[in-house]
């Protein structure tokens, strides 16, 4: 039996082990939660391009500093029976609360709106402006972050917005600059909404749909000036060649002259002898037409060709899709008229013109062709018979080493050194990873 001299003696041993305890547990719930939430984080962080969807309600690393020294203020508070510290853990309590009302208040009635353009390419910045509507009465929203979560395997990184205010009743625009990693087609969804306003302690989140789409174009090159030459020289070495009536290089035929024609161009030998009847005779020129090119684009990929040492491969398809989209925008950079003829789920031809809506559909259908199984490029020149007409200039893309064609078609593969040297990529261009998300999952 403790007589009453020995109470002082184990309340002071009582108090040390109560401290030691409350020591103990506050260090464990630290580590316990820094276990399960922030180690995934750091895993998450290794990945590239990873969806970061956070939960609805979230603690930050400040967060569980605080309710760390918050439990243990409570156990200091209970262990000393001290008004003063029962009313710091009182106040700790009352803080952690209005952040989690506050953060919720500020989620409340937000609208969001994506501007963007129609078209983007590979490799190449485009900007996303994110409009934040704060439709709420008399509360402001600030630090608002917005994350997309559909269509983010496009893109270099998931695109994010940080709105630091909106009053209320306005609109912020948030410019933000993306990069697309993949070609075809991005459906932009599913979004996140959230915010550790005020103290940073609680993270608040929701989960929002707008959809939205882009279109990205397979990566641009700069073209060698070679390219454009011999296409050019085709052109003019080849039996299709046509010139046309109304120009200044060759002497055509004659014709009779006509009010509005030049006057340089009067025969006056051959008008000697119709000067009886008062009739000029003019010299008709003719000029020899620009280059006009159809783009022969062979995506063929035989079965069981990755397990072939130099076999054609996913990356080499992709490259050579990029190399027709180049020497495409840079011909009708030019004022040429370019063609295509390629298979995806179909013949897809398109007639050799020019323009910059011309150039659109070009650089659309190339964004959108899949790897096909079934048409080599032998079937492709098959093809090309019945729709490249007389003056046009074939030109033939193919991931194949060899040349698939022994006549005049102009063969260009990103497998010879020449070629690839015609066309400078960015080097941080990976082509092993362009291809459309629809075609990884295959």
């Amino acid at each position: 039996m403790l007589s009453f001299h020995h109470v002082p003696a184990f309340s002071r041993m009582l108090s040390r082990e109560s401290m030691l305890l409350a020591v103990v547990l506050g260090v464990g719930g630290m580590l316990l939660l820094a276990w399960f939430t922030i180690v995934p984080r750091l895993r998450r962080r290794q990945r590239r391009n990873v969806i970061r969807q956070k939960p609805s309600l979230d603690f930050s690393l400040t967060g569980l500093v605080y309710c760390s020294m918050m439990m243990f203020m409570g156990l200091a508070a209970i262990n000393s029976q001290a008004n003063l510290l029962f009313g710091v853990f009182g106040l700790m309590v009352g803080i952690l609360l209005i952040s989690g009302v506050v953060s919720r208040k500020v989620m409340r009635r937000l609208e969001v709106r994506r501007v963007m353009p129609d078209h983007g390419s590979v490799g190449l910045p485009i900007t996303f402006i994110y409009q934040i509507t704060n439709a709420k009465k008399f509360w402001p929203s600030l630090s608002v972050t917005v994350a997309e979560l559909d269509g983010t395997d496009g893109f270099t990184r998931q695109p994010q917005a940080y709105m630091l205010h909106a009053a209320p009743g306005a609109t912020a625009s948030v410019p933000v600059e993306v990069v697309p990693s993949r070609r075809g087609l991005h459906t932009l969804d599913r979004f996140q909404i959230c915010s550790s306003f005020p103290f940073g302690f609680i993270k608040r989140a929701m989960t929002d749909a707008r959809r939205d789409v882009l279109l990205a174009y397979p990566p641009l090159a700069q073209v060698d000036r070679k390219v454009l030459t011999l296409c050019r020289a085709a052109e003019k070495t080849g039996s299709s060649i046509r010139p046309r009536k109304g120009g200044s290089d060759e002497f055509y035929g004659v014709k009779e002259f006509r009010a509005g024609d030049n006057p340089r161009w009067i025969y006056w030998r051959r008008s000697a002898r119709t000067a009886a009847t008062g009739m000029l005779v003019a010299k008709e020129m003719t000029h020899v037409a620009p280059p006009r090119l159809m783009l022969l684009v062979d995506t063929f990929l035989p079965e069981g060709a990755a397990d072939v040492p130099g076999a054609v491969t996913a990356a080499s398809i992709e490259q050579t899709i990029a190399m027709a989209a180049s020497l495409a925008t840079a011909a009708l950079d030019q004022e040429l008229t370019v063609g295509l003829l390629a298979w995806s789920d179909g013949w897809k031809t398109l007639e050799p013109r020019r323009g910059k809506r011309h150039r659109n559909d070009v650089l659309s259908i190339l964004a959108r062709l899949t790897v096909n199984r079934s048409h080599n490029a032998a079937s492709l020149l098959q093809e090309a018979r019945f729709k490249v007409h007389s003056g046009v200039t074939a030109v033939l893309f193919t991931p194949a080493a060899e040349p698939a064609s022994r006549d005049r078609t102009l063969t260009l593969s990103p497998a010879s050194p020449e070629t690839a040297a015609w066309f400078r990529f960015d080097p941080a261009i990976d082509f092993a990873a362009c291809a459309p998300v629809q075609e990884e999952e295959k």
